[in-house]
């Protein structure tokens, strides 16, 4: 998505978002060494402040005259996917909007839409879209800001393609670029985004439910639930899958406890449902790319990810890794907890070169 106007910048990056009024930021300055060194961070929130007041008060932490890379978070937009339409490059765009008018939950006139070819493009088979639709709202709720702190504002982009950019910079350097590798971000404390990329690309992704309380909660083995406590993958077939079209919903489904469940505390029951639907994710996803199977699979619970990723590979029976890019963004804790958190997503923005697509 680009913006309709520009202003001149500083040398250095800021990654944002914008939502109910709060402002989270990174901004950084890219080394020769291809990490990005983070110059600061925070949450702000706008509250009972003008915009005036509020400009002033960001300006006094240095956030004026930034190149600046947006991020619109989950909420702001759909997700969708869609058979590509049989037209030029130039106009898939209008195609695309064509195609999503009955799948958005808003008037046409009323979106802005961007278009990525799902995969690498080498793959047989037909060809996909993901489509992102956002309302206009969403889009242009930054430019009084970005007017005000003379901001340069080139694209907007989401947090699936900013997770796949994190993704990526780890993949490389294990030697995995071309291998099939997972993502599964715990972004806030509703909901997890798993992501899917090979080759540099994004192929699949995921919106997962996460229960409330899950992050503070104690999670115990699977097997104290019994395996009437799952569903069978087979019985689970999604009509957003790899080769299907999307409606930008979670097609998260309960699952009914066994009796015997009640033993078992309200977290680990809990914690059950989300491991339920990150197996059949995965489980869906080796059926459906027989020819890329999965190589790692990383995962970033803000500051429980080390304890995530080993409950995770104790129930799914794999080696799962915390993603720690501490490494490529200096100053940025790796484990960051409370509006830090929210912070972390933006970091893949920073990684955004100007030749990438969305």
């Amino acid at each position: 998505m680009r913006w309709p106007w520009q202003r001149r910048s500083s040398g250095d990056l800021l990654a944002i978002s914008w939502q109910d009024q709060t402002l989270a930021y990174v901004r950084g300055r890219p080394m020769a060494d291809g990490t990005c060194q983070v110059l600061g961070m925070g949450v702000e929130r706008q509250g009972s402040d003008g915009l005036a007041e509020f400009a002033r008060r960001l300006e006094g932490l240095g956030l004026k005259g930034c190149e600046v890379r947006v991020m619109l978070r989950p909420q702001q937009y759909q997700w969708l996917q869609i058979e590509a339409p049989g037209v030029a490059p130039e106009e898939l765009r209008s195609a695309a909007r064509y195609q999503i008018r009955e799948m958005i939950d808003i008037h046409l006139d009323d979106v802005t839409i961007d278009v990525m070819r799902v995969g690498d493009g080498q793959r047989k088979g037909p060809s996909h879209l993901f489509v992102v639709a956002a309302p206009n709202l969403a889009v242009h709720a930054v430019d009084g800001l970005a007017e005000t702190l003379r901001w340069h504002v080139p694209v907007v982009d989401v947090q699936e393609t900013a997770q796949r950019n994190l993704q990526n910079v780890l993949s490389r350097d294990k030697g995995l670029a071309d291998r099939a590798t997972a993502a599964l971000v715990v972004s806030d404390e509703t909901q997890a985004v798993l992501t899917i990329c090979a080759n540099e690309e994004l192929f699949y992704t995921r919106r997962l439910e996460v229960p409330q309380g899950f992050l503070a909660g104690q999670w115990e083995v699977a097997h104290a639930l019994g395996a009437d406590a799952y569903t069978p993958v087979g019985e689970y077939v999604p009509d957003y899958g790899v080769s299907g079209s999307s409606h930008g919903s979670d097609y998260s489904v309960a699952v009914a406890a066994p009796a015997h469940a009640d033993a078992v505390s309200a977290d680990s029951e809990r914690a059950q449902r989300l491991l339920v639907e990150i197996q059949r994710s995965l489980d869906l996803w080796e059926r459906s790319w027989s020819s890329l199977p999965l190589a790692e699979l990383q995962v970033h619970a803000a500051g429980r990810s080390g304890d995530f990723a080993q409950w995770l590979s104790r129930e799914l029976g794999q080696s799962v890794q915390n993603m720690d890019i501490a490494a490529y963004f200096p100053g940025f804790s790796g484990e960051a907890e409370g509006d830090a958190a929210m912070c972390w997503p933006l970091l893949g923005l920073l990684l955004r070169t100007d030749e990438r697509k969305l």
